[in-house]
This record gives C-alpha cells, structure tokens and sequence, in this order.
C-alpha cells in the first residue's frame, strides 16, 4: 500500500514541461498502475452497478412517500435466502484462501458448494415470487410490489452474469493442466464479486424491510 501511495505521489509530482521528463513519457509504455484487465473489469462492473441500484434506491425512497403505497409482507423465505447468500459469500473467501494455500483439491469441493448455494438463493428467490403470485400481489396491485419484483430481478440478473465466470472458474480448475497464478486470480475476482453482491443484497432487503 505505501509502494502504491509513493508511486501516485511520485506520479503526480511530474513535471512533463521539463526536458528530462519529456523523455522519460516517450519511454512511457502506457501503463500507470499494475492493475489486470480482469480486475478493472469487475471495478467497473461494480461501479456502473453501484450507479444503477443508487438510482433504483433513490427512486424507491421517493415513491414510497406517495399515498398509493402499501407495504409489502416479508416472507420468512427472504431471511432464509440472506443466509444462504451470506453462507455463499463466506464460503467464496474460503475458496480464495484455499487456492492461496495450493489446496486445489478442497478448492473445487469449495466452488462446487459455491455453486449450488447460489443456485439455491436464486431458487429460494423465484419461491418468493411464486409466494407473491399466489397472494395476487402483482407488479401493478401495488408500486411496492412493482419495485420488490424489479429490484430482485435486477439482482438476480447480476448473480446470474456472476456464475458465468464461476462456471468458466469452476471448468478451468477441472481440467488437466491450468495456470496456477490466473486460477487464483480469477478466483480472487470472483470472491470479491459475490461479496459485493452480498453488500447490494443487504441495502435492497434492509430498504424493503424498513419500510
């Protein structure tokens, strides 16, 4: 961390007018910070999704404030689906630290329990829908139950883009021969990708739950 900070201050210190470090720039390779395309692909990923669920926030907040809206019930299935994605999360930062230790054999059995409690969660998720349909509380009975099925979709959706690259992990680490050091790095990724699912989960059922 104190590497990185000196090489920002260093960074932007320079004085790219001077004759000295004009020749260095043209040197320059284009690089700034060692950071992989994978990794700045998930932070961008993160923040565009952090904009889009800010905004769906915001907009709830609002249109709750309307007289139309009616709260909606909280199914005991909701709690049992934050622990299944709490226990995920966890059991991911186990994987990383197993593929950190080389014990690749425990680190498939630990993808493999990643996968199926995310398949659970989303399961459990379509449970409380079909919960939802069979109260009749559609998307248009209510502007509460429009933003629940809108807001639970949109975090499905981003689950589902997340066990794409489980799936393409999980594949890769199944195979005969793979690269050591990218399989930790994409398990890496991984891990801090579900963490931060687990993060947007917790805002959007704390604001359903509140209110």
């Amino acid at each position: 961390m104190k590497k990185k900070e000196e090489s920002f201050f260093k960074l932007i210190s320079q004085k790219p007018w001077e004759a000295s470090q004009a020749i260095l720039d043209n040197e320059h390779d284009g690089k700034t910070f060692i950071v992989s395309k994978a990794k700045l692909g998930v932070r961008t990923v993160m923040v565009v999704s952090t904009v889009i669920f800010s905004l769906f926030v915001v907009s709830y907040s609002d249109r709750m404030l309307v007289h139309d809206w009616r709260s909606l019930s909280q199914p005991w299935l909701l709690w049992i689906n934050t622990l299944i994605l709490i226990l995920t999360s966890v059991m991911f930062h186990r994987t990383k630290v197993l593929a950190e230790r080389n014990e690749f054999d425990k680190t498939k059995n630990s993808l493999l329990i990643v996968g199926f409690l995310t398949f659970a969660f989303l399961t459990g998720q379509l449970l409380v829908w079909q919960h939802f349909v069979n109260l009749g509380q559609y998307a248009s009975t209510n502007p509460a139950n429009a933003f629940f099925y809108v807001l639970t979709a949109l975090h499905g959706l981003h689950v589902l883009g997340g066990l794409y690259f489980w799936g393409k992990v999980t594949t890769q680490l199944f195979k005969e021969s793979y690269n050591v050091s990218k399989i930790k790095h994409n398990i890496e990724l991984c891990a801090i990708y579900w963490h931060f699912l687990l993060i947007v989960w917790f805002v959007l059922f704390g604001l359903m739950v509140a209110t």
